[in-house]
């Protein structure tokens, strides 16, 4: 198999000012922006530095709508469901603040919640007095939907919380058939989206979720500290708000008494640093131009030919061998030592993420390996790049 750049992607390569300078697999962790995002949030600054930042945002606030549109547009949402958050993380922890939890309440997880949400989830189980009980899996990674019904019926759970796609293996999880279980017994349903926001066409219809939390830095190619949170008209009807809320989220009727505002935007602050905002909404119109069907079938190619290689190199083992379905390739070498391989790469301007066990406790092939390098590729690396880290690769364990 070969793989090669038609115009088009090598043009948008071309509007990616870092990829001329460094050979980028770290995708899953933070993306090259493109152009047209580093112009639109340095426009906002040069407005802020002349007319200073209150007045700046009022002079631009039908854009500010556009960007509620544009990150909407990318999950089939409305733009009131669309609440614009610090991170990922903040924006799963709003969530989780919003679910009056009563103790032995229960949270159904699946195998592979990400190390931060698990931290949550634990300092809840601490304070509230939650139980977490873990959904089980198939073999290929994905969340068993007939165990999951049982484990429903048995709990019943407060909340079921999945990852969509999972950071240490790309393996995606049947979000989809999780709601339907969730709907049919009534259950609150959160999906953590960070890896497949801004690689794949979502519907949050579809999924039938509650809550979907993403981050602005990976796929979607936006800047770091800007993330969503999609709420459900369901989750808003029934008045669910975050535990703490400012002006942004609440009006104050006398001094004893607040009514939150309507919609998502209760589960925002008043701060924002709306530059990153900009080039959060830059980032999700430059994705919805080009089509997050497209860009799901060019990153189909590039994992494939990507993944072949890997498989195939001398002392490198692929650790999700035969059930990863996405752009983030976990592997290990047998003979070498990850974080000296990584900090190798790292001098030679080859950018991946070294990944400890205890990132993923509960993947099983990474915690038996120890360590894994993670590979995330996206449509802008080249087959020069793709030469330049298999190289390197096959060098480090020679």
């Amino acid at each position: 198999m070969t793989f090669t750049m038609s115009d088009e992607w090598r043009r948008l390569r071309a509007d990616t000012p870092g990829a001329s300078h460094v050979v980028h697999f770290n995708n899953a962790g933070a993306a090259l922006m493109p152009g047209p995002v580093v112009d639109a949030m340095q426009k906002h600054l040069q407005l802020e530095a002349e007319t200073g930042g209150y007045e700046a945002v009022r002079a631009r606030s039908d854009e500010i709508a556009e960007i509620y549109s544009n990150v909407a547009a990318t999950i089939g949402a409305r733009a009131d469901n669309i609440a614009l958050t610090a991170n990922a993380t903040d924006a799963y922890a709003r969530a989780l603040s919003s679910i009056p939890f009563k103790p032995g309440d229960v949270v159904v997880a699946v195998w592979s919640e990400y190390a931060s949400n698990q931290i949550q989830l634990l300092s809840l189980q601490k304070r509230c007095g939650i139980r977490i009980v873990r959904a089980p899996a198939l073999a290929s990674g994905q969340t068993d939907l007939n165990a999951l019904d049982a484990v429903i019926k048995e709990h019943r759970p407060r909340l079921v919380v999945a990852v969509h796609v999972n950071t240490s293996a790309g393996i995606v999880d049947d979000v989809v058939g999780i709601g339907a279980v969730c709907r049919r017994h009534d259950v609150l349903y959160m999906v953590d989206g960070c890896q497949s926001f801004g690689q794949m066409p979502i519907d949050v219809e579809e999924i039938a979720c509650d809550f979907f939390s993403a981050t602005s830095r990976k796929f979607l190619r936006g800047p770091r500290g800007a993330g969503m949170l999609y709420i459900s008209d369901r989750a808003l009807s029934e008045g669910l708000e975050p535990l703490f809320l400012d002006l942004r989220g609440a009006e104050l009727e006398d001094e004893n008494l607040y009514h939150s505002v309507q919609g998502a935007k209760r589960f925002e602050d008043w701060e924002f640093s709306y530059a990153t905002l900009f080039g959060f909404g830059a980032a999700a119109a430059y994705a919805n131009k080009i089509g997050l069907d497209r860009i799901e079938a060019r990153l189909a190619n590039v994992n494939t030919y990507l993944r072949d290689c890997l498989q195939r190199l001398p002392g490198w083992r692929v650790l999700d061998e035969g059930v990863g379905a996405c752009p983030i390739i976990p592997i290990h070498a047998a003979a070498g030592d990850g974080a000296a391989i990584h900090r190798r790469l790292c001098e030679q301007r080859i950018n991946t993420t070294y990944i400890p066990k205890m990132w993923a406790p509960m993947d099983k092939r990474l915690v038996d390996a120890g360590w894994a390098i993670r590979i995330s590729p996206h449509y802008y690396n080249s087959p020069s790049d793709m030469d330049v880290l298999l190289e390197e690769l096959g060098d480090a364990v020679s």
